[in-house]
């Protein structure tokens, strides 16, 4: 079974509807968000993101290098919350399961 490659931090993106949070903590379930749920606003950078995230499960390029991108990707697509806007950098009902959507 392949490694996930989990984050050193979440990155919370805004998915679907406002207040829709989902916490994203692996480069695995980057890669599968990037794929499935992501919006049809896609760019350059989600596609560099996904790119990124299969190199990085393929051992290719590092975690951190995944995160960043993603995070472009998401400014990108305007989905990123950044932790200003969660109440002590955390989402308002405290963690989610990993995947979940809020």
């Amino acid at each position: 079974m392949m490694d996930n490659k989990p984050f050193e931090k979440p990155v919370v993106v805004e998915l679907g509807h406002v207040g829709k949070y989902r916490e994203i903590r692996s480069t695995q379930e980057a890669a599968e968000c990037l794929m499935t749920v992501w919006p049809l606003n896609r760019g350059p950078r989600h596609r560099d993101a996904l790119d990124t995230c299969l190199k990085v499960l393929e051992g290719y390029r590092s975690t951190a290098d995944a995160r960043r991108a993603l995070v472009e990707a998401a400014k990108e697509s305007d989905v990123l919350v950044p932790d200003e806007r969660l109440p002590q950098g955390k989402l308002p009902q405290g963690k989610l399961p990993q995947g979940k959507v809020h």
